[in-house]
């Protein structure tokens, strides 16, 4: 082999190993993928995970406190008679079961009133309305105050709680196999309560509700943002006697000292 042979095959050895080894070594160089947690998902987000909202509702008293709920689907918040928060995804969103933790100012007594939801297309009650998976939605709600400070329970929800079903649907079970559900056919029905605008003041006389039903998390079966909050022992799920037809309930307690 001559010389300015060997010099050619060492150049083409040169040039051809330089182009196997160049997109490898650019590769290696590459940040790797954001870590993931244990069950394949990416880590929460900061500020409460990323099934729960943050907020501070503006609000006035002496006491700061800390408010946790969670509901399928939907809730809104009166605080002495006042609006506090709504829940911070629309009641029209299926599967809604994101929690809320908030921090806001009251003075004691306070009277807690919730108007609760759980998602209906309509006034039958039903969801998925027009396809196979047709159905009645079921609800179900839990919430806590603390005090900012010493981290003091103040109320938790459970059969001390006033709730009056103000809306269920439908009212037959056999409405969620019809073609096209209607509340003017017997089985797809809805009951209304009537209730004076004053249900959520300090004032109004509740007495005459029901007590809120107290339900298992095994016939609620929360998920989501209810994992992401630690809940006193004390406290429960709640809804209206029937998870099911159930739809729209408000809710009262009063909190003392």
């Amino acid at each position: 082999m001559t010389i300015s042979t060997r010099r050619a095959l060492i150049l083409f050895l040169v040039l051809t190993f330089g182009l196997v080894t160049g997109p490898a070594a650019s590769f290696a160089q590459k940040p790797p993928p954001p870590p993931r947690s244990g069950d394949g998902k990416p880590p929460p987000r900061p500020g409460g995970g990323r099934d729960v909202n943050e907020s501070t509702p503006a609000s006035s008293g002496a006491r700061v406190i800390i408010g946790e709920v969670w509901v399928d689907n939907w809730f809104k918040l009166y605080v002495n008679g006042k609006p506090l928060l709504e829940d911070s995804v629309s009641y029209r969103t299926e599967r809604s079961f994101n929690a809320e933790r908030f921090k806001f100012r009251a003075d004691l007594p306070m009277t807690l009133a919730f108007e609760f939801r759980d998602f209906m297309e309509n006034e039958t009650g039903l969801e998925y309305i027009g396809t196979r998976r047709q159905q009645m939605g079921d609800g179900g709600a839990i919430a806590q105050f603390k005090d900012a400070s010493s981290g003091k329970v103040l109320a938790t929800t459970g059969n001390d709680w006033r709730c009056l079903t103000v809306q269920a649907a439908p009212a037959e079970a056999s409405c969620a196999r019809e073609r096209n559900p209607d509340t003017s056919t017997a089985a797809c029905a809805e009951t209304r309560a009537s209730v004076p605008d004053t249900w959520m003041t300090p004032g109004f006389d509740d007495r005459a509700w029901p007590r809120a039903s107290v339900h298992s998390a095994r016939a609620v079966g929360p998920k989501d943002g209810y994992d992401h909050i630690d809940w006193d022992r004390s406290a429960e799920l709640i809804w209206g006697p029937d998870l099911k037809k159930d739809n729209i309930l408000y809710c009262r307690f009063t909190v003392v000292e």
